[in-house]
């Protein structure tokens, strides 16, 4: 799953991929915006990613669906 995440006095996006599922990364940014504590996420390649809540400007969390590569028939 892609993640975007806007990061206060920063120009360009945060842009992560995941193998959590979009209710478990809803989750951790949620509660860590709720108790204004770090958001921990963690990559397919096994990187965390660590964010002071206070930081965060926007989330967008995409979608689950892998999209097929390549030329095929409409």
């Amino acid at each position: 799953m892609e993640i975007e995440l806007g990061i206060q006095n920063v120009a360009r996006p945060v842009n992560v991929s995941s193998d959590q599922s979009r209710e478990d990364v809803s989750k951790v940014i949620t509660e860590a915006l709720e108790a204004d504590k770090t958001i921990d996420l963690t990559d397919d390649k096994g990187r965390r990613i660590l964010i002071p809540a206070k930081a965060l400007g926007y989330a967008i969390v995409g979608s689950e669906t892998r999209h097929a590569v390549g030329f095929g028939a409409l």
